[in-house]
């Protein structure tokens, strides 16, 4: 059994709830929707649904992959697809009236794209619904296939997000079927299609990593042309996941951030509950994609 360390008072969340959150949470029931702020226990639901935003996770809720981290549903979806899944999303990103929206998925290995024309189908489905809408999404690494990456970038979104998740040396403990090196060369691949899209990419700590494990992490971001990345702190969501091995203080997380702005990122966003999506919409206020 794993041995849990105290959690500090720096992680404490505030629960409290208002007419919003309710709301939030009836409409995406109505809706047969699934958000990564429920399936993936996310600490800051309460805030982000609060301010009427949300993480919409597309492709269901089973991940075909078992990552020792994420408190996701695993299991095998056997090739099945909802075709009405975007039209359902762009209603309800309608109906909360959100001008920022992200969307993310399960890995879906059992599909030959991985779930690419889904995205695409979403972004498009989107669009057509709010003008003016910014769209970032949240991909897995579709298991390096190119063209399913350029399926997703042909539709256009205003940000492109892949989560290396950990350093390089921890990546085979911490990621089911990922690769490091196959992350990188994805964010690398969508700046060389598209480069005037902007990339992202997230780092937990607190999982065993060094100090000089994160600033390689950093360099090699950069060297691989992305201009986001968040930083925040591992929480173990159950007993059956990897521990958390040290907590970090927020003072830790400010000099993590200037460490990473000195390779040059456009913006850094890191905290104890900072997530890949949270303040999503402040992390790209300054990057300008093309019409």
């Amino acid at each position: 059994m794993n041995e849990r360390l105290a959690k500090p008072e720096w992680l404490k969340v505030d629960l409290r709830t208002d007419p919003h959150y309710a709301e939030l949470k009836q409409l995406m029931r109505r809706a047969v929707l699934h958000t990564v702020c429920e399936e993936a226990r996310c600490p800051n639901i309460f805030e982000c649904w609060n301010n009427r935003t949300a993480t919409f996770m597309i492709l269901g809720d089973t991940c075909t992959r078992a990552c020792r981290f994420c408190a996701v549903k695993t299991g095998a979806p056997g090739g099945e697809v909802d075709m009405l899944e975007p039209a359902r999303v762009a209603l309800a990103a309608e109906q909360m009236h959100l001008q920022y929206v992200v969307v993310t998925s399960v890995a879906r290995d059992d599909l030959e794209d991985g779930g690419a024309s889904m995205f695409a189908a979403t972004i498009r489905a989107l669009r057509q619904r709010m003008k003016g809408i910014a769209v970032e999404v949240l991909i897995p690494d579709f298991m390096g296939n190119e063209a399913a990456l350029k399926t997703v970038l042909e539709a256009r979104p205003d940000v492109l997000n892949h989560n290396v998740e950990t350093v390089e040396r921890l990546t085979p403990k911490v990621r089911a079927k990922a690769t490091y090196r196959r992350s990188l060369e994805l964010l690398k691949r969508s700046k060389m299609h598209y480069p005037y899209i902007p990339t992202k990419s997230s780092i937990m700590v607190g999982l065993g990593e060094t100090e000089e494990e994160l600033i390689q992490t950093f360099r090699d971001l950069r060297d691989h042309e992305v201009d986001i990345v968040t930083i925040g702190q591992y929480l173990q969501p159950t007993r059956k996941h990897l521990p958390v091995l040290k907590y970090y203080h927020p003072d830790a997380f400010a000099r993590l951030k200037e460490k990473a702005l000195s390779f040059g990122f456009k913006h850094v966003e890191a905290g104890p509950l900072v997530r890949s999506s949270y303040h999503a919409h402040e992390q790209s206020a300054s990057l300008k994609s093309a019409p």
